[in-house]
């Protein structure tokens, strides 16, 4: 009897029509899917550390990718024996599967082709200085200190593009404007002290929940007002350029709002 059982579902394997391929592969990429989405959301809510988070995007990788063999071996096998197969099962088991692959890609990818670099600012020399965010950053990983000329070289070559802006009006409404396009990202303002020309406020990111911190110097020139911004993660030694790509929105808002 089991002899019997054991040929049959060796037939079906070989001779099938595929739709059991296809129906391992539907839920291999749905656990993989899962997966994905469970790495960010368990780290939003101190389920499980960032790094067992970037752990199980690994896997969520490989889970993808195995489940893309199995629905290629799906189609082949259908094409062969000349069945249908669903259509709908196809396309979102592709559409999970690939997501799966996809994302933890390009993070990886984006990391490798940048400096392993977590702190950003517009002025090397002289980086704004942190104040009031200071009781927040208890614990965290990340010192708040700059990290020197090493740090600097790295972001020079990096993003060559982010440097002080100057502004064509009075220090003041500098910091009006400048305090504007903080808000208008939706950054959590810390502290704002326009006597001393200093913003700060806090950023999360989307997928992690990650804590960054920024800090907004305005400083008189004659009639004219310079910006500066500096950017600082908590955690991780690579930002994959989150800080960056931060610094590079408010200059944009604050150049839409000065325009």
């Amino acid at each position: 009897m089991k002899s019997n059982n054991d040929d049959a579902l060796r037939e079906d394997l070989t001779k099938g029509d595929g739709q059991i391929f296809l129906n391992i592969g539907f839920w291999l990429a749905f656990c993989a899917f899962l997966m994905l989405m469970a790495t960010g959301i368990g780290v939003r809510f101190e389920v499980w550390h960032f790094r067992t988070g970037f752990a199980i995007l690994k896997y969520a990788a490989y889970g993808g990718m195995a489940a893309i063999l199995v629905m290629l071996a799906a189609i082949v096998f259908a094409i062969k024996r000349e069945k249908k197969l669903s259509l709908m099962v196809v396309l979102a088991a592709g559409v999970m599967a690939t997501t799966a692959v996809a994302v933890p890609y390009y993070w990886q990818w984006t990391a490798a082709r940048l400096p392993r670099i977590h702190d950003i600012s517009t002025d090397l020399d002289n980086p704004p200085r942190f104040v009031a965010i200071l009781p927040l950053r208890q614990g965290a990983a990340n010192q708040v200190e700059y990290g020197g000329a090493e740090v600097a070289a790295k972001q020079r070559q990096a993003y060559p593009d982010l440097k002080t802006v100057v502004l064509n009006i009075p220090a003041d409404r500098a910091f009006a404007q400048a305090l504007a396009a903080a808000h208008r990202l939706h950054w959590k303002v810390v502290a704002e002290e326009p006597a001393e020309g200093r913003i700060e406020a806090t950023d999360t990111t989307f997928w992690f929940g990650f804590k960054d911190d920024i800090v907004i110097r305005v400083t008189p020139a004659g009639d004219h007002a310079r910006v500066d911004i500096r950017s600082l993660s908590r955690v991780g030694v690579s930002d994959a350029g989150t800080n960056a790509r931060r610094i590079r929105a408010y200059l944009s808002m604050l150049s839409s709002l000065s325009s």
